[in-house]
């Protein structure tokens, strides 16, 4: 096995949702019929390799390659480090510290659960921007190829009126600049996706009361819901978890998260310390929540519960966002189209009366 396909391996473990998932799921399955972690690899990596037939297979190599560092010494979590998502290695510290059956059963069910975010994500944002690059384009079409013909037969002297106006303005500014605002267009394209995962603060707060910083705000909230309840079901504190999941947070929520566990620091429980960052993460009647159970016992019982409910009720608002967007969307095109056809047909009467 030479670099290349170590690397290969590496990256088809990463991003095979579906796959991972199942591994866990028969990790879990032999651990709980007495099987060795390291016996447990083997069995999965003579099912990937066929028998041993195709030892190259990429599932092969990541469950060989992780029997070879268990038995070096290595802890479950540390052997899967590069492999997996840097938030699942997170998930299966706590298996050094409790129960490594019960992390791989957290870790599924984070991944299953992030899987159904990640689509509801991508349904809000495909369609709309969709949209919203077909509105640039058909401007820009109109403006260099659909308007200068007629206003060549109208000649230079024609003084136009009303939508037709607007169509000549929008030739002159797209026939001249369109180059520039195509690329002030990706621009803030590219602005935006930049800023999601590293602006932060009050400003950043009250953007994310828009799409598609919402949008984000909502998987990310969901993510460390999840994450968190996993934790503090392990056996971890609420700080030591929040500590955890800080460290492994982007710029974003690492913000949130160490605001929180300043006023964490400072005798406050759960839902008051992330109520009085001002950041309103997750959401307030989240933090209410949190704000009451983290007083009671079962905590971690609890948590697990209002996790789960959470996380239902953020695909269904995520959808939510998703069916407004497309409405506003479907309105802008309908609204271009509109006009580009009212100013067509303004060009061609002022034409004619100009011509009779």
């Amino acid at each position: 096995m030479n670099k290349l396909e170590l690397f290969y391996a590496k990256m088809v473990c990463r991003f095979s949702t579906e796959k991972r998932i199942s591994i866990w799921r028969k990790l879990v399955s032999l651990l709980k019929n007495d099987f060795t972690l390291v016996n447990a690899l083997n069995r999965i990596q003579m099912i990937e390799s066929k028998g041993g037939l195709k030892p190259n297979e990429p599932f092969a190599i990541c469950m060989r390659e992780w029997e070879k560092n268990l038995e070096r010494g290595m802890t479950f979590s540390e052997t899967t480090r590069g492999w997996i998502p840097a938030e699942e290695t997170l998930l299966l510290t706590s298996g050094n510290i409790s129960s490594l059956v019960v992390a791989l059963e957290n870790v599924g069910r984070i991944v299953a659960a992030n899987k159904r975010i990640g689509w509801a994500v991508f349904g809000a944002i495909a369609y709309p921007l969709l949209l919203v690059v077909l509105v640039f384009a058909i401007i820009i079409m109109v403006g260099i190829y659909l308007v200068p013909p007629l206003s060549e037969v109208a000649g230079a002297n024609m003084v136009w009126q009303g939508t037709a106006a607007s169509l000549i303005w929008l030739s002159n500014v797209a026939g001249r600049y369109w180059h520039i605002l195509a690329m002030l267009f990706c621009a803030l394209g590219i602005a935006i996706w930049a800023s999601i995962s590293v602006w932060s603060g009050r400003i950043r707060t009250l953007f994310d009361g828009l799409p598609p910083w919402n949008i984000y705000k909502i998987r990310m909230s969901v993510g460390w819901m999840m994450s968190l309840s996993a934790l503090v079901s392990a056996g971890i504190t609420i700080p030591d978890a929040m500590r955890m999941l800080a460290d492994n947070a982007n710029p974003y929520l690492r913000n949130i998260l160490d605001k929180t566990l300043r006023y964490i620091a400072n005798g406050d429980n759960l839902g008051d310390a992330l109520h009085n960052t001002g950041a309103n993460f997750p959401n307030a009647e989240l933090i209410g929540d949190l704000a009451i159970y983290a007083d009671m016992n079962d905590f971690d019982k609890n948590l697990t519960e209002i996790a789960n409910d959470y996380l239902e009720n953020s695909v269904k608002r995520i959808e939510s966002v998703s069916d407004t967007l497309n409405t506003v969307g479907v309105l802008l095109i309908s609204g271009v189209i509109a006009w580009i056809v009212l100013g067509t047909f303004q060009m061609q009467d002022q034409i004619t009366a100009a011509l009779s």
